[in-house]
């Protein structure tokens, strides 16, 4: 059930996100920037798929696809990624796989707001949205 998420998201919190940003290999000034930005971002259904929108004064980007389904996806931090996004229980989990490296974006609805735990190898970070 996607409805949940189905909102527009405004980052208010987030934690070890630059140590995750370095173990995926982001350049220096790309994290300084990443570390200060307050991305909103919109998560709506569009027909059979779901689209998510990341918006911020450093870049934006857009996802559209179907649940379960491998699509390529160009990252804000100019990764090419074979990405899945499948609906497991209550959560929204979202795995990128590049150059024999994964992480996974794992996005849940607690208390009224979108917390998404972003791990990569054994690092973690999470990230925490209010609705706008």
């Amino acid at each position: 059930m996607v409805e949940p998420f189905c909102a527009t998201w405004k980052l208010v919190h987030s934690e070890n996100f630059d140590d995750y940003m370095k173990a995926l290999g982001v350049g220096f000034a790309t994290r300084q920037v990443g570390n200060v930005t307050k991305p909103t971002v919109v998560i709506r259904q569009d027909g059979e798929k779901l689209v998510i929108q990341t918006q911020s004064t450093f870049k934006n980007t857009e996802i559209s696809f179907s649940l379960g389904e491998e699509f390529d996806e160009a990252t804000a931090d100019d990764r090419s990624c074979k990405t899945t996004v499948s609906l497991e229980g209550h959560q929204l989990t979202q795995v990128q796989k590049w150059d024999g490296k994964e992480t996974k974006l794992v996005r849940e609805i607690q208390d009224g707001k979108m917390v998404m735990s972003l791990t990569f190898e054994d690092i973690h970070a999470v990230r925490t949205y209010e609705k706008a």
